[in-house]
């Protein structure tokens, strides 16, 4: 397939990944708007192709692994499409299938090859998260933190990383601090996704920890709360807040025009752990969410706080 595009048809590429982006990551995409617009506009892309990706393999459904192996197998073809450097087959995934399935899909691809005229985005990055979008539809447990650790890394911290190439840094250390911050955000998916995970039978709190504080997979899935429940909760939390803490340490390393979005959706995001606690840790008792009026009452503060 040729990935060549008129002005207009890019044009609508961007703005397909722009849509896609505020209709589903509100959060981010509220964030993202205090970046300066060429910055705007290129981590658009990025947050699309991670959430066809993820959609196209929930479609799909834990029932058909085989299926889900064919989709990835696409996503990894189209991939190596825009980079054309790439021309090894990783893990046996091999297809003749480079056609994207969708004219949502193509968009996001023409979107995706302009971003790479201008930014070095490793291919590992996307790779890596396909792969780790992959895992949900074979791993329903996990039975440490650094197994859990490599999944987060996979479908988050990649997610960061490919951001910080568009961000700018001043130092590669700078991408370290990214992954812990991909760590906390995808932390906090969980722990507010608890209760809808479930449904699905789907438990990723680590097994070990789970032991630990005496909380059974059974009480998880029948949605039951107790004291155990709660300090394995808070214990969860604190562990999330680490790693945001160390993300955090790397926003003097970007540059200057990309710190406060990056302090910004870190707080915000993290806010999201504050409502957890606010229900006494019960996530059965209703998703814990912030609204926007609490985004933009947050704004002043995190501003005075950006390193400068």
């Amino acid at each position: 397939m040729n990935f060549s595009a008129a002005d207009s048809e890019l044009e609508n590429a961007y703005q397909y990944c722009k849509s896609v982006t505020r209709l589903h990551a509100g959060s981010f995409y509220f964030a993202a708007k205090f970046l300066p617009e060429s910055k705007q506009r290129a981590v658009y892309p990025i947050y699309a192709f991670c959430r066809h990706v993820d959609d196209e393999i929930d479609e799909i459904g834990d029932g058909n692994p085989t299926e889900a192996i064919e989709a990835v197998k696409r996503w990894r073809n189209y991939l190596r499409k825009i980079y054309p450097q790439i021309n090894t087959v990783e893990d046996g995934l091999k297809t003749t299938d480079h056609r994207p399935k969708s004219k949502d899909q193509e968009l996001v691809f023409t979107a995706w090859q302009d971003l790479l005229k201008t930014y070095k985005i490793p291919p590992e990055l996307p790779f890596a998260l396909v792969q780790g979008v992959l895992m949900d539809t074979s791993v329903k447990r996990y039975q440490t933190f650094d197994e859990l650790y490599v999944y987060c890394y996979r479908v988050a911290s990649t997610v960061g990383l490919m951001t910080s190439e568009i961000l700018g840094y001043s130092d590669k250390s700078a991408l370290e601090y990214a992954e812990a911050m991909g760590i906390g955000m995808q932390l906090t998916n969980i722990l507010r996704d608890v209760k809808e995970d479930a449904a699905m039978g789907r438990i990723y709190l680590p097994e070990e920890d789970l032991r630990a504080f005496k909380v059974s997979e059974e009480q998880i899935l029948a949605n039951r709360y107790d004291e155990n429940f709660a300090r394995m909760m808070k214990f969860q939390i604190e562990r999330a807040r680490s790693f945001y803490q160390k993300g955090e340490q790397g926003i003097a390393l970007l540059e200057k025009d990309s710190r406060f979005t990056v302090l910004l959706a870190s707080r915000i995001y993290a806010k999201i752990m504050d409502e957890i606690e606010r229900q006494n840790y019960n996530i059965f008792s209703g998703r814990a969410r912030t609204s926007k009026m609490q985004k933009i009452l947050a704004i002043p503060k995190i501003w005075l706080q950006t390193p400068k």
